[in-house]
């Protein structure tokens, strides 16, 4: 039967009880089973694989994301009336075609449009055609041109070396010096670190500034801005690590202003998506931009084609509307004029990961202490890289849980207050992940918060 729901703007019909499937088995899919799970118009949530969290709050099955056709299949068989796809790999391989093909109603941009995130050379040469603020860069089709482009050194040092297609988040290296840019050239052209990932690489220019990500709803033509957040990227204290995924994330960020929103609106977020629909690309998901603020504006660092992780703990942890409507109605290309309602708090996630990650991280280790988290008021430990074995809950890759505190908490946590919870050892803590976000940043985000909110629309 079909309910009404209030979307802020309007009233819309959607069927209801709702069969949903996530795919995906990061702390993003945790996140968004986690707000799925609450909405009243839904009454089963799968997930394909999923992991030991996610399998407390929805039915999970043996199914890989990147196995499109398995998963279409599965979705098929359980009637899914919306599938809501998390990672980029299954994007670019053509997930979301694969479900239209089939009359499937999926949550989750078209092969073409996922290019934006599936090749930095396309999506670099796509907003020189459509004049959006970006560093200058070169692409380099062979490891001899490469080389060249390092002798010539045309954008000075530092620069940016980034792998051309999808490397799950480590194949952008900041270079010094003539002799580091030569050896990550090799590296990734040479001998094939990230495989076909690799056959180009794209130059660009270093960027002064602060990173912000900024993520908007999208049916193909209308967009609606989801919560700022701020990410950190080096693993270790005090920024000693190198780039990762993602260590933690915060929200709202302070140092976009409602100037600085509207450009990004009008100059970036708007002529992409109008971009990509008259190249016939036409972009139904979550864009996603990576922006470095500079002193003459924003700039695009990169485009992703799905929801950030882990931004998307924050920015689930703060959404106060039914995230289901909205989902369902970019993927049916009725999105309107949704308003959707934020926490007025703000929210910080912190990743805590295993030992030796983003190299290779230690497995196979048991993670104690999880129960007396559940005990903490606004507070949510999303799973990413984890499995339920004889009884208990292990570690199977690199980022393991997302720790993720909303309003007063975040400026009260601490990891002594975590570290009991992990005594066991199994998670690196970094002797302090809390330094990721100073104690003075987060009290200054909690003072600024309702001001950015009630100043900045979609925030």
């Amino acid at each position: 039967p079909a309910r009404m729901v209030d979307t802020g703007w309007g009233r819309v019909s959607l069927c209801s009880p709702m069969r949903i499937l996530i795919v995906g088995n990061g702390g993003r899919e945790h996140a968004l089973a986690w707000k799925i799970r609450q909405s009243p118009l839904v009454t089963d949530v799968y997930c394909a694989p999923g992991n030991a969290g996610i399998a407390e709050i929805a039915d999970c099955v043996p199914i890989d994301a990147s196995s499109i056709v398995e998963v279409a299949d599965f979705a098929q068989t359980i009637k899914a009336d919306l599938t809501v796809v998390g990672p980029e790999l299954p994007m670019v391989l053509g997930i979301g075609d694969e479900f239209v093909r089939r009359g499937l109603t999926i949550f989750c941009p078209s092969r073409g449009a996922a290019e934006i995130e599936g090749s930095k050379a396309f999506a670099r040469e796509f907003m020189t055609r459509h004049k959006i603020p970006s560093p200058r860069y070169e692409v380099c089709s062979s490891l001899e041109d490469a080389l060249k482009f390092v002798g010539k050194a045309p954008l000075g040092f530092p620069f940016v070396v980034k792998a051309d297609g999808l490397a799950a988040g480590k194949g952008t290296v900041v270079v010094e010096d003539q002799a580091e840019a030569r050896a990550v050239v090799e590296q990734i052209m040479g001998d094939k670190k990230f495989g076909s990932a690799g056959a180009k690489v794209v130059m660009e220019e270093f960027l002064e500034g602060e990173e912000v990500s900024f993520l908007v709803f999208s049916d193909g033509s209308r967009v609606v801005p989801m919560a700022s957040v701020q990410d950190h990227k080096r693993a270790l204290d005090g920024d000693k690590g190198p780039n990762t995924g993602g260590m933690g994330t915060v929200s709202p960020t302070t140092n976009i202003s409602l100037e600085g929103h509207k450009r990004i609106m009008q100059e970036i977020v708007v002529p992409t998506v109008a971009g990509l629909a008259a190249e016939g690309r036409r972009f139904q998901g979550v864009l996603f931009a990576g922006l470095m603020m500079t002193e003459s504006g924003p700039k695009v660092l990169e485009f992703n084609a799905r929801f950030g992780d882990p931004e998307t703990q924050v920015i689930m942890a703060r959404m106060r509307s039914d995230v289901v409507p909205i989902l369902d109605q970019c993927a049916t290309g009725s999105l309107g004029e949704t308003r959707i309602e934020w926490a007025k708090e703000p929210a910080v996630c912190v990743v805590l990961a295993s030992r030796g990650y983003p190299g290779t991280p230690e497995t196979g280790s048991t993670i104690e202490g999880l129960d007396s988290l559940k005990e903490w008021s606004d507070v949510v430990v999303y799973h990413a890289a984890t499995k339920r074995e004889d009884g208990q809950v292990k570690t199977v890759g690199g980022r393991v849980l997302g720790v993720t505190a909303l309003g007063a908490n975040p400026t009260q946590m601490t990891w002594a207050d975590a570290q009991p919870a992990f005594a066991s050892g199994a998670v690196d803590g970094q002797e302090n992940p809390m330094s990721i976000f100073t104690a003075a940043k987060l009290q200054n985000v909690g003072q600024k918060t309702r001001e950015m909110l009630e100043s900045i629309p979609g925030t």
